[in-house]
This record gives C-alpha cells, sequence and structure tokens, in this order.
C-alpha cells in the first residue's frame, strides 16, 4: 500500500508521519516541500519536488508515482492521523472503490472549520446529491483511499482545488461505490495554500457541474413540476 502526502510550506517536519505508520503501509511518497526520499524501517520513502502549492493542492505527480496496488492519500499538516489508514483500507478489501473520511457522521470532528467554510461546504452537498443521488455528508476532505486503477481514470489537472475534492467528483462520476468513514480533523499548521473559501467552493461547483451524470438535470428539476409531469404522463383519457 503506498501512502501520498503532499508536503505544503507551512506543513510540520514529515518525520512525524513517518513515526507514526501503520504496519499496512510500504511506501510513502512525499510531494513538495521538504520531501526527503530514503526509508523508515520497512517502508520505502520516496520524495518529489519542488511542488508548486499554488498551482494546486493535489499530489498528481504522487498519484501517478505510486507503485502500491491501493493508495491512501492524506495531507502533512497534522490535521489527519494515520493510525485511521487501517480503517479505510479495510472498506476497500470489503469491496467499496473508493474510501473517504467523514468529519460530520458519529466518531467524525473538527477542531477548526470557520461558519463561512461550513455553511460553503453544506451548499455544495446539497448540489452533489441533487446531481450524483449520493448522500455523503463530507464532500471536500482530503484523506481518502481508492485502488491504483482509479488514478488511469483520472483527467488530473492542476486547479487549485483544495486535497481530494477532484478526486471525489471523479468517483460520483463514475459511479464507484463510496464508503464514507468517520475522521477527527484536528489542529493542523497550514501555510500560504490554506484554502480560500469561496475561491475554492466555486471551482469545486464548476467541476461539479462539468462532471456531471446524463440524467442530473432531471434531479434538479423542482420535485413538485416532476411529480405534476408523471402524473400528467400517466393519466389516461376517458
Amino acid at each position: 500500500m503506498t501512502l501520498v502526502v503532499p508536503v505544503r510550506p507551512g506543513d510540520r517536519d514529515p518525520g512525524w508521519l513517518l513515526d507514526q505508520l501503520p504496519a499496512d503501509v510500504h511506501e510513502v511518497v512525499l510531494v513538495g516541500h521538504a520531501a526527503p526520499g530514503g526509508s523508515a524501517g520497512s517502508v520505502t520513502v520516496r520524495g518529489l519536488g519542488p511542488w508548486n502549492c499554488e498551482a494546486g493542492d493535489i499530489p498528481h505527480e504522487g498519484l501517478i508515482a505510486a507503485t502500491g496496488d491501493l493508495i491512501v492519500l492524506m495531507g502533512a499538516d497534522g490535521s489527519m492521523a494515520p493510525q485511521e489508514i487501517p480503517h479505510y483500507l479495510h472498506y476497500l478489501d470489503s469491496g467499496y472503490d473508493f474510501v473517504k473520511g467523514s468529519r460530520f457522521i458519529a466518531g467524525g470532528g473538527s477542531v477548526d472549520y470557520p461558519l463561512l467554510r461550513r455553511a460553503g461546504h453544506g451548499a455544495l452537498l446539497r448540489v452533489a446529491r441533487r446531481l450524483y443521488g449520493q448522500r455523503l455528508t463530507d464532500l471536500w476532505y482530503g484523506f481518502c483511499a481508492f485502488r491504483r486503477g482509479f488514478v488511469d481514470l483520472l483527467d488530473l489537472r492542476e486547479d487549485g482545488v483544495e486535497l481530494g475534492a477532484e478526486l471525489v467528483t471523479h468517483a460520483l462520476h463514475y459511479g464507484l461505490r463510496i464508503a464514507e468513514v468517520p475522521s477527527v480533523e484536528g489542529p493542523g499548521r497550514h501555510g500560504p495554500s490554506h484554502p480560500r473559501t469561496v475561491r475554492d467552493g466555486a471551482r469545486i461547483l464548476g467541476g461539479l457541474l462539468d462532471e456531471r451524470p446524463h440524467n442530473a438535470l432531471l434531479r434538479l428539476a423542482p420535485r413538485t413540476r416532476r411529480a405534476r409531469r408523471t402524473g400528467a404522463e400517466g393519466a389516461h383519457p376517458a
């Protein structure tokens, strides 16, 4: 299993993470600022960089470089706990295609989630649910896991969206079997690439609309209008 970690300016030294890796991790790919190579015990550590974090928070090069059959993506700022990784792998082993962390289900939580971001996230969730018919609870949290074959499906672009949002959008687009697991977002150290709510929200919304399924417009139509149309189509003249 490969762990891919973007290391942004202002993040903690990745040594803290390498000291806490669970036994499931056999390779770590560090992408970006202060990303050393080498090894941590029996784990191979590969460093890729420098990486322009302002161009996009999703470490595309790291995903492509990963050699494991299973890939876990998490941040290096200390807000995500590597001890949670086995929970993600359990759901992949159980047949799910894409597993993502959620701060908003039982057992999850966040110590740093401003009201404006919470409101924007709620609005995007409603759009995603109407477009894709999925009942996700946390759209843009970047702690996720998937199979290596998923990378081959991605149209990876540097779009500035925060960690994980583009991957979730593509997972929805391809109709992957998605599971959410509770995750606790602790206090992290964010550098200058800390996401800006309005900018990133607009880009995530654009991605949701671009990737929408063919029947999405029907889902977006007001329910009363659809009900009237269905009733009219089902009526038969006397």
